[in-house]
């Protein structure tokens, strides 16, 4: 009995020693860092870095930072700032602001406990003079080094600046994304009116922004937004900090959100900037407020000439009076580096990036695709089936109707060839059921397409929901032979210190299709701009045939809401999508051709000064005069014969005799298959 009361006691001391010296090393740390921190004094409130952005040449495009280059920054002081907004952030973001000395004791206990549940740095208690530590000095990773510098900066912040000093400095500095930081930028750029005006309906909307600056931005999702703004709203009246009349006010208050051209950008490619800062913040893992303000060099793709020429195009042939918008993008197929890009007419009327963000329905430009799998099914350039009104018998009780362009058909026979020239519908879901759902699947997945597939006959017709940047990486794919590629616009990265963080390897590429069928999809993309393919109807190229001067393989898509072209030489491919953001139809004949009109006038001055270029076939590839008509091996009687490539021993062997003269026909048909090639050969 004596032994256990002794083993409780001794257990009991060693606990209250271990207490003891705990708070001691604690209090003594404690100590130690408050003496430290009072030596070194005040850390300074202003740690800009800009970070650079170059062009594929070297050239200094753009500095970007929290108050400059793409985002802009209006620093007010604390006496300008409505007391609502000051009373909004401290409700929300940090309820005992004025009381403590940096630190929330109680939340980090709490954090620690969730923390040691997750074996994790998964939760966080961070006060507003933390959170203005952070972006001050450090990074947002989530590591035990980076908490024990934020709380060392927390200390001598809390030590040397005033409350009100280190609260006008955090609502200075604060990100509300689309390159607005601060209160006052943020209040122009939503609401075109200085932080002073702001109502309490608005300042919450606003505070509500920084926890998320992408996923609550009222212009991305109005009623997520609407619910934070809804959340704060609440605790300021739970708090005391409003009225129950002007909290009632408030929840009933309609707002009017302006996106505003108050935010200067810069005018070299924005758009393109974007995207920039987005990949780079994904490739170093770290927030895009970040890469704006650690005086990184960013080294890029963009060719500073083809993005001008790109947007002089746009502008060739939409006007302002249109709502019309547009999506274009250029692209090395060798390497994935994006030349160019386009994300929208008018950046400062909306920075929203529908070349590489937006997913629309490609349409016809989805055919190609489809007609790879086919190539490895064992179609060819000659494959012929009747273009005529067909119902589709999916199951016993459900039917699919596809029509072919104002209702034209060939009603009968027509070639892989010509159906791709003419963007035949019928064809196309009739090789969609023989090549199978998988298969064309597959082979989108091989080409880049990431975006989810519908298990729909109508796919073969473009039914799904892609980016500009996905259908131009896989007709780029085409382009380079079947070699994989991912588009990029990120060469290599620079920290501050000179070091070099990222590069983008010249990695040997991966052979993914079969060289041989790409090529033939090539030549058969060709055939838009050939008249020469002309059937029921005219090739889809025909409008912009006379505005071309070389060869250029391509396809046009068009959906009632979406019209696009994609096509490309040897050495460029370019993609261009207009339609309108709230999926309305197209109904203007003139604004019908604008994608293709867009994409020659850019594909020809882009390639000006180069000379032209060939598609050079690969080594098992062979070309044959065919009979547009028949798709057999012509005859000099043919009257429309076009050189067709075919993967060897996939040409036709038998030679058209439709076009024979009546007594010609019937000589041939008792000569041999050798006189008949004398015959054509020496004639």
């Amino acid at each position: 009995m004596n032994k256990k009361k002794n083993f409780k006691k001794r257990k009991k001391s060693l606990l209250f020693k271990l207490i003891s010296w705990f708070f001691i090393i604690s209090f003594s740390a404690f100590i130690t860092v408050c003496l430290i921190s009072f030596i070194l004094g005040p850390p300074p409130l202003s740690l800009k870095q800009n970070s650079a952005i170059y062009s594929d040449t070297g050239e200094k495009i753009a500095e970007v930072s929290s108050v400059s280059g793409v985002g802009q920054q209006h620093w007010i002081p604390l006496s300008e700032i409505p007391d609502h907004v000051k009373e909004a952030i401290i409700a929300v973001e940090d309820k005992h602001f004025y009381t403590h000395h940096g630190f929330d004791y109680f939340g980090i206990i709490r954090s620690i406990f969730i923390n040691i549940q997750a074996a994790t740095l998964k939760a966080g208690a961070s006060t507003i003079t933390q959170q203005y530590a952070r972006n001050l000095y450090l990074t947002h990773e989530k590591t035990w080094e980076r908490k024990w510098k934020e709380a060392f900066y927390t200390l001598r912040l809390e030590m040397h600046y005033s409350k009100e000093e280190i609260l006008e400095g955090y609502l200075n500095t604060i990100y509300f994304g689309h390159g607005a930081y601060g209160i006052e930028a943020a209040s122009q750029y939503f609401f075109q009116k200085n932080a002073e005006d702001l109502t309490i309906a608005e300042s919450a909307m606003l505070v509500g922004i920084p926890k998320g600056p992408t996923y609550y931005s009222p212009l991305h999702n109005e009623e997520r937004a609407t619910n934070r703004q809804q959340l704060i709203l609440d605790l300021m009246y739970q708090q005391g900090k409003i009225t129950e009349e002007e909290w009632d006010q408030a929840k009933n208050e309609k707002l009017h959100f302006q996106e505003s051209g108050q935010i200067k950008q810069t005018q070299i490619a924005p758009y393109f900037q974007d995207t920039v800062l987005e990949e780079a913040a994904n490739l170093l893992h770290i927030p895009q407020e970040e890469v704006r303000t650690k005086g990184y060099h960013i080294y890029t793709t963009l060719n500073k000439e083809l993005q001008q020429e790109l947007e002089e195009s746009s502008q060739l042939v939409t006007t302002n009076q249109s709502e019309l918008e547009i999506g274009a993008m250029a692209m090395d197929p060798h390497t994935g580096a994006i030349k160019a890009l386009i994300g929208g007419k008018d950046y400062q009327q909306s920075s929203y990036n529908r070349a590489v963000t937006a997913k629309r329905m490609p349409g016809s430009t989805f055919k190609p695709i489809l007609y790879y799998a086919a190539l490895e099914k064992g179609f060819n350039p000659s494959t012929s089936l009747i273009s005529k009104p067909t119902i589709f018998q999916m199951n016993q009780e459900e039917t699919y109707q596809p029509s072919n362009f104002n209702g034209y058909y060939a009603n009968k026979p027509i070639t892989l060839a010509q159906a791709i020239a003419l963007s035949d519908n019928i064809y196309a879901v009739k090789t969609f059921f023989y090549v199978g759902l998988d298969s064309f699947i597959q082979t989108a997945r091989n080409l880049g397409i990431t975006s989810s597939l519908p298990n729909v006959p109508s796919l073969a017709l473009g039914t799904a929901s892609v980016s500009v940047k996905e259908m131009t990486t896989a007709y780029s794919i085409f382009a380079n032979g079947g070699k994989q590629v991912e588009g990029h616009t990120i060469e290599k990265i620079v920290d501050a210190n000179g070091k070099t963080v990222f590069t983008e390897d010249a990695k040997k590429t991966k052979q993914i299709l079969l060289e041989e069928n790409t090529f033939v999809i090539t030549d058969l993309l060709t055939g838009m701009f050939d008249p020469l393919l002309n059937g029921y109807t005219t090739v889809t190229g025909a409008p912009i045939i006379n505005e071309l001067t070389r060869a250029y393989a391509g396809k046009s898509g068009t959906t009632p809401s979406d019209s696009w072209m994609i096509g490309y030489s040897p050495s460029l491919v370019t993609s261009v999508w207009t339609g309108y953001d709230d999926n309305r139809s197209i109904e203007k004949v003139a604004e019908l051709t604008f994608a293709k009109r867009i994409w020659a006038a850019f594909m020809e001055v882009a390639h000006q000064q180069t000379e032209e270029e060939d598609f050079i076939p690969p080594k098992n590839v062979i070309s044959v005069p065919i009979d547009v008509e028949t798709g057999l091996l012509a005859t000099p009687d043919c009257p429309n014969s076009r050189h067709t490539y075919f993967k060897k021993g996939t040409e036709p062997t038998e030679y058209c005799t439709k076009h024979l003269a009546e007594d010609q026909q019937e000589k041939d048909s008792e000569k041999g298959l050798i006189q008949r090639l004398l015959d054509f050969f020496i004639r």
